[in-house]
């Protein structure tokens, strides 16, 4: 399965969305032709038409209700395109300071999170998780893929899970958005679910009630089976909610202080929380899920559950963000560890993260693949390869995306809320408008 595919929709089947548990916000529902009044694109950059024409493609036609870009190299400011509303039905314009939820764009913030603690000499790459977590020392694999949680289909883990492979989403570890039938059944019914999208019930869409904290959920973990032997084959997973836990573990602080105090203190990402402040819900967009050609709200401002206190600070999908702020954390990045002559890592820090991070026990074929490229996988982000060398970065599940590339500093993060859109769509579309922008400027230079 490629990035695209777990990222935006995981096999959401349309015909359950209009159940009688989400009858009451499908009425919300604007047709087509009165969403393209409501939402119109930003004009023309000059420096970013191509990005300009994508943004337009979506937002005049009322595929979405807004989109925000932040685009910029090195240390230089980003310059943000924006436009359409808050939601459909808001008069409310976007900009650099809207609030998204960027999901599993908060994997690579997690990422750079365990990294510093290698950095601080708390772990090392290849420890085992059962340092921290005893319940991990003896983990039991699935033989058949996805197949039933009995004796005859479990055989031992030939190896143990590190730090390296949840980093990269190779310990073997499953995913509620990912698994079918026993399997998934098991880790919701434990609680392994990786953040909450909706009060109401969506098939497919992060359903289910979460552990009571972050310790519970990394010891009910404990108790699945793997459904690959670790260092095999890349599979997207919890892999980076679980190095929450292990933050927690060898710092001493929760996680979400962590975060707080090491990244988004230090890079001032003052709008990045893992919950939105009740006097801060105005700036919170509606997220959506494309049914049957329909954007259906799932998570409206006033009403949201990222007003609510999480369970626990999901390292895998929990952050609420901005593009202003994502920006921040890009460009800390590209610029190896330093913004605003303030080091937040180490270079070698950054460089160990940002770079292909697979052990050299991946099966043939096991790796990462993007549309019909593949590529390494770093520290919560894919690593470019061949002709995409040097970009870093990854994607959320409302179809946003945050890169950088390391090699010319050039980030590139896009915001809006949508889920369940294509697999060929906006997210693959933004990279390569990007490229073809910054090929003509580097041409006209």
């Amino acid at each position: 399965m490629t990035a695209a595919t777990h990222e935006t929709g995981l096999a959401l089947s349309r015909r359950q969305l209009f159940g009688s548990a989400f009858a009451a916000s499908a009425m919300m529902v604007l047709p087509a032709a009165v969403r393209a009044q409501v939402a119109t694109a930003s004009s023309i950059h000059p420096n970013w038409p191509a990005v300009s024409d994508l943004m337009a493609k979506y937002l005049d036609a009322g595929k979405l209700a807004n989109i925000v870009t932040a685009l910029g190299y090195g240390q230089e400011a980003p310059q943000f395109l924006a436009g359409g509303t808050t939601s459909f039905s808001s008069s409310t314009a976007v900009g650099p300071d809207t609030l998204y939820r960027i999901y599993s764009m908060t994997k690579p913030i997690t990422g750079m999170a365990t990294v510093m603690c290698i950095d601080d000499g708390l772990l090392s790459l290849d420890q085992p998780i059962a340092d921290f977590i005893p319940g991990f020392a003896k983990m039991q694999v699935q033989k058949e893929y996805d197949g039933a949680i009995t004796a005859d289909n479990l055989e031992p883990a030939v190896r143990q899970i590190t730090v390296r492979h949840c980093l990269t989403h190779t310990a073997g570890l499953g995913y509620s958005i990912v698994q079918q039938g026993p399997i998934s059944d098991a880790y919701t019914a434990a609680g392994l679910v990786p953040a909450q999208a909706s009060r109401i019930s969506v098939p497919g869409i992060m359903s289910g009630k979460p552990a009571s904290s972050l310790a519970a959920f990394a010891e009910g973990l404990a108790e699945m089976p793997l459904v690959y032997q670790p260092g095999t084959k890349w599979s997207y997973s919890v892999g980076l909610d679980l190095l929450g836990r292990v933050i927690e573990i060898v710092s001493g602080k929760s996680f979400d202080a962590f975060l707080a105090e090491r990244i988004f203190e230090p890079c001032g990402m003052a709008s990045t929380w893992f919950r939105v402040p009740e006097s801060q819900k105005q700036r919170l967009t509606a997220n959506y899920v494309l049914a049957n050609d329909t954007l259906v709200p799932i998570d409206l401002p006033d009403n949201s559950i990222y007003l609510d206190e999480p369970a626990f600070p999901f390292g895998g999908a929990g952050l609420v963000s901005t593009a202003r702020d994502y920006d921040r954390f890009l460009q800390m990045l590209g610029n190896y560890g330093v913004i605003d002559g303030t080091r937040v890592m180490s270079e070698p820090a950054v460089r160990l993260a940002t770079s292909d991070l697979f052990a050299d026990t991946m099966a043939d074929g096991g790796g990462f693949q993007f549309g019909a490229m593949r590529f390494g996988y770093g520290a919560g982000g894919l690593v470019g390869t061949g002709i995409a060398a040097g970009l870093f970065g990854w994607f959320g599940a409302a179809s946003t995306c945050g890169l950088v590339n390391m090699k010319n500093g050039l980030r590139h993060n896009l915001m809006t809320q949508a889920m369940g859109m294509p697999q060929d769509g906006l997210q693959q579309e933004f990279p390569f408008a990007v490229a073809a922008d910054a090929a003509r400027q580097s041409a006209s230079a």
